[in-house]
């Protein structure tokens, strides 16, 4: 029996406790609690497909040839779209129609298996139209989450070989379709995991590009120059970015500034979102510790320019740097003089 797709399978069933656990219902996620639900239960979708791989290879089950295996891949789409609409489309707001979306469903209902299956991902190939649409339009906006789209195009190749698989799926022997799909999905995991722990406010960069994209321009009566100079002092002299709590709405009102307001001026004057943008403040911050204090443990250091976790300080570090904060330190510490760049 091929170990590769049980390992992908076991990777899998992991990682989907730990998605949920630690990142996807984080209450700091911009995303409306429909949207969460949506999420949790794609997450829980994809796992138990995985779960009825596994009892296939192991010809434990038959699980794959079920009523349930096919209502849990039509829900797949839905549930994605409905996870990432939020995020993709400034203002999106839920309507009665958007029921419409469960319709689906019910081919598994009344059509023989051997049709069911392909017809669920010629289904899904339609929400990815949808996905790459969306993303598209997005496009004037990579410059704010360059390398974030690097990962995000990761998973759309993953999709676009998942809908492929569903269309060659007659050519293929059903066990080579049920192991090739277990490893794809494994792959999706990996590929969300390892985005997640690159990028751990990918979600707010994300919607802040789509709040720019979308959104006119609100700096017409703004005196940016003034705006500037403040923003300027809050950061370097009254240190606000270390407050672990702070936030958009925050330092907006410090500024007198709408959310909108001081999100484009960020974008427009830094070309960066708000939340990267307090991550650099944090991240020099931090540079120049490590090199003035060379007895101060990496941690503290962390902790003391507003991080709120040893992980979120080093996958900020490693993204403004490329390296991680002990490698600086041991990198640049033959001058603590030196300037941090």
């Amino acid at each position: 029996m091929p170990i590769i797709p049980l390992l992908f399978i076991g990777f899998s069933l992991g990682s989907a406790a730990l998605l949920i656990a630690g990142n996807l219902l984080q209450k700091q996620e911009p995303l409306r609690f429909a949207s969460k639900v949506a999420g949790f239960f794609l997450i829980s979708a994809l796992t138990a497909i995985q779960y009825l791989h596994l009892g296939y290879l192991l010809e434990q089950s038959a699980g794959v040839h079920s009523l349930l295996y096919l209502l849990l891949l039509y829900s797949i789409a839905p549930c994605f779209y409905f996870y990432s609409r939020r995020l993709l489309i400034a203002e999106a707001g839920y309507r009665w129609r958007d029921t419409l979306h469960v319709l689906p469903l019910l081919p598994c209902l009344v059509l023989p298996y051997n049709l069911a299956l392909p017809l669920a991902f010629l289904f899904g190939s339609g929400y990815l139209l949808w996905l790459t649409k969306t993303v598209y339009f997005l496009r004037q906006q990579r410059q704010r989450f360059h390398l974030e789209l690097l990962a995000l195009a990761t998973l759309f190749a993953i999709a676009v070989a998942v809908i492929l698989l569903g269309f060659i799926w007659p050519l293929l022997d059903e066990a080579d379709f049920i192991r090739t799909y277990s490893m794809l999905i494994g792959l999706a995991f990996f590929a969300v995991t390892l985005t997640l722990l690159r990028f751990p406010s990918i979600t707010a960069d994300v919607s802040e590009a789509v709040q720019a994209a979308y959104a006119e321009t609100t700096l017409k009566n703004v005196d940016k120059a003034a705006m500037l100079s403040k923003l300027t002092a809050l950061m370097q002299h009254d240190k606000l970015y270390t407050l672990e709590t702070l936030n958009l709405p925050m330092l907006a009102e410090q500024l007198d500034l709408s959310q909108h307001q001081l999100s484009e001026l960020i974008n427009t004057e830094f070309h960066q979102s708000f939340s990267r943008y307090i991550r650099q403040q944090r991240v020099d911050e931090a540079k120049r510790l490590l090199l003035s204090d060379p007895n101060a443990s990496v941690l503290s250091i962390g902790l003391s320019v507003g991080f709120s976790t040893q992980s979120n300080f080093y996958a900020a570090f490693r993204d403004i740097t490329g390296i991680a904060p002990g490698q600086y330190r041991k990198n640049h510490g033959s001058n603590p003089n030196q300037p941090a760049r």
